[in-house]
């Protein structure tokens, strides 16, 4: 049966112990616990490169290449330190008990506790994220879970500029049955969910057609400010909750321009040779008759359904007819992780598609 660390084991391992026990209990749920029997190598044969090894359980002795020997007691002493990353590296391992070895990625190990010491380090005490991390546990349950600063609307932000983002930000309660944005409407707030639940509805032929559901963490309207046109759908509140939103203005720029990386179409043909996808966001009416070779079509109102379809590890060139409709996807596909780029001015700078 597969075992889980403890918030207790987790919290004697450095750099563990500066975390909350709420960012352990995450952490808990990401680490891999293997069992190794006395007298094995439980490091043969591993790729550890952006992994930290540690020792929960049990003695291991360490033989370095070059030379030297190290014992280390599980949770004591060296034990509290990542079994790989003692600088000289390890030629073989031998378990000289039964013992349990945790392991945890370093990327997100490394997100955890850059953002623990600019929310809630001493150095942070006075600062906005500081004060409302401390404050309030539900923003690292929601906005502020791993998951989001791993693959949400915070993944690709440093920590300061979360700092700025936060400090203009304002909370806005809503109540079940509230329309926070209408379809047709101008794009003047981008807005997180705090707490609570949000329908999505989109108008289709006269008819008014469900497309999402959103839960606290997620965002939304984000397409009608990157993309400077109307609203797409109307979103309304499932429950009552409490919203973040931030104005145009704040929203380009802290969040919309720093995700937004431009290449030309030169630049993109060099990309593309090198492995890179282009992306087509239009309608595949328009997809059709003048896509760029190799392409593949996404049309923006598909954007959060292809999530889980794209290879987050492929880097993609997002394009459309101007560049409006491509500014809105390439937001959306960066706030989840993915590597993307925006042709800039799109099909037609590029002496494409008219």
């Amino acid at each position: 049966m597969p075992q889980r660390a403890t918030v207790e084991q987790l919290s004697v391992f450095a750099p563990l112990g500066a975390l909350s026990a709420e960012r352990l209990r995450e952490l808990a749920e990401v680490a891999l616990v293997e069992s190794t029997a006395r007298g094995r190598d439980p490091l043969s044969g591993r790729k550890l490169d952006g992994l930290s090894v540690f020792l929960l359980r049990g003695e291991i002795l360490l033989m370095y290449a070059g030379g030297g020997t190290l014992v280390v007691v599980g949770g004591t002493g060296d034990g509290r330190f990542p079994l790989n990353r003692r600088g000289a590296p390890i030629a073989r391992a031998r378990a000289i008990s039964d013992l349990d070895l945790l392991t945890l990625d370093d990327e997100v190990l490394d997100i955890l506790v850059t953002f623990d010491q600019v929310a809630a380090g001493d150095a942070a005490a006075g600062s906005v994220m500081g004060r409302a991390v401390r404050s309030d546990a539900r923003l690292g349950r929601g906005v502020f879970s791993l998951s989001n600063l791993r693959h949400g609307v915070f993944a690709r932000l440093p920590a300061a500029r979360i700092e700025e983002l936060l400090a203009r930000f304002e909370r806005v309660a809503a109540h079940r049955g509230d329309v926070v944005i209408r379809e047709g409407e101008e794009g003047d707030y981008y807005y997180v969910i705090e707490s609570g639940r949000c329908h999505v509805e989109r108008m289709v032929g006269g008819v008014k057609v469900a497309l999402a559901e959103l839960k606290s963490g997620d965002a939304f309207g984000e397409e009608a400010l990157a993309s400077e046109a109307k609203r797409n759908a109307t979103v309304s509140m499932a429950s009552d909750g409490q919203l973040l939103r931030l104005g145009k203005r704040d929203f380009n720029e802290l969040l919309g321009e720093p995700l937004l990386q431009r290449v030309g179409y030169e630049e993109g043909l060099e990309r593309v040779q090198r492995g890179a996808t282009w992306l087509d966001v239009r309608y595949p009416s328009e997809y059709r008759y003048d896509k760029l070779p190799g392409a593949i079509n996404v049309p923006l109102n598909e954007v959060r359904n292809s999530f889980a379809v794209l290879e987050p590890g492929r880097e993609y060139i997002v394009y459309c007819q101007s560049g409006r409709r491509s500014s809105a996807a390439a937001f959306l596909f960066a706030q989840r992780g993915f590597k993307v780029c925006l042709l800039a001015g799109g099909l037609w700078a590029a002496g494409r598609g008219r």
